[in-house]
């Protein structure tokens, strides 16, 4: 009984040692690599822009007299938006008026004195020292004439812009201001006052990985889907790249544009850009993406060798 005990044992452990030998070589599935189609197909988000778009500020101070044009609405280049009450420039308008009136009296009243003194002086009825500081005189007379004009240049720029005008041809996509608002010029960002949108065509921004950068050119075609608009499809071309890498994210800034002459898309929305890409060969070999290892070194794929072992 003894023996057959330790017979027992022995053959037990060493069926448990098979067993864990077994277990310990990993078993893995095969598959073999397939030729693959003559192009691929790279699927990225995309940012709608409008073609042309502008945050409108007020160039000079006042209250908001009255605004002209809401959101949606068409406007054209030069077109009035909206006009602001300013009456410290009105006031400062009409000095400096008055002051160009008395600097043109000051100055012709100096030259008039000038050209007398330099009839009195070819007589030697006065001294030269005398001649010479009506001279001066008349010169700084016509100095003060030219910045008293200066002064009243810049207030009639100012009051020609309390007439908020649209930039370009487009559609008031924002208005952020209303009738007694007080205005003040130069308001920080975020304070415009209308924002107007030329949306007749737009640009489509996406961010192309860099195993695709090479592939993507000027005048590639792309094919935009809309979640808006499940049954539309349009077609973009690349307009420019960067022709750099983003140094954090390793992607190419890529601009498409697209025309929008019937306003279907809008400015803002989210797109899935789809690219037809050429492959390098049409025999191009495909293995699941679930056979490649990322490692610290690089991308690796195991094979297969004889005697049935894997190699990396």
């Amino acid at each position: 009984l003894a023996v057959w005990g330790i017979v027992s044992r022995i053959s037990a452990r060493n069926a448990l040692e098979r067993e864990a030998a077994a277990a310990a070589v990993p078993t893995v599935a095969t598959v073999t690599p397939k030729l693959g189609p003559g192009s691929d197909t790279l699927v990225l988000p995309g940012s709608v822009q409008a073609f042309y778009e502008a945050p409108i500020y007020a160039r000079t101070s006042g209250y908001l007299k009255n605004w002209y044009t809401d959101i949606g609405t068409a406007v054209k280049k030069g077109q009035v938006l909206a006009e602001i009450d300013t009456p410290e420039v009105d006031q400062q308008l009409r000095q400096a008026q008055a002051d160009l009136a008395t600097a043109d009296a000051n100055y012709e009243l100096a030259r008039t004195t000038n050209e007398r003194w330099k009839g009195l002086l070819a007589t030697e009825s006065v001294s030269q020292q005398d001649a010479d500081q009506r001279a001066g005189d008349a010169a700084a007379k016509a100095a003060a004439r030219q910045s008293a004009a200066a002064n009243l240049a810049r207030l009639k720029d100012l009051e020609s812009f309390k007439r908020v005008a649209a930039p370009f041809d487009g559609v008031v996509t924002e208005r952020n201001t209303d009738v007694g608002a007080l205005i003040n010029a130069g308001q920080t960002p975020g304070s415009a006052l209308f924002r107007v949108a030329d949306t007749h065509r737009l640009r489509i921004y996406v961010s192309v990985p860099q195993a695709y950068a090479a592939a993507v050119q000027p005048g590639l075609k792309a094919t935009l889907e809309f979640a808006d608009r499940p049954t539309g499809r349009y077609e973009a071309t690349v307009a420019s790249t960067a022709h750099a890498l983003d140094a954090i994210s390793r992607t190419l800034q890529v601009e498409l544009q697209i025309d929008n002459a019937q306003g279907e898309l809008l400015p803002g929305s989210y797109a899935q850009v789809h690219f037809t890409l050429a492959a390098g060969s049409a025999s191009t070999l495909r293995i699941p993406v679930n056979t490649v290892l990322f490692r610290a070194n690089g991308l690796e794929v195991a094979t297969l060798a004889g005697e049935h072992r894997v190699h990396l």
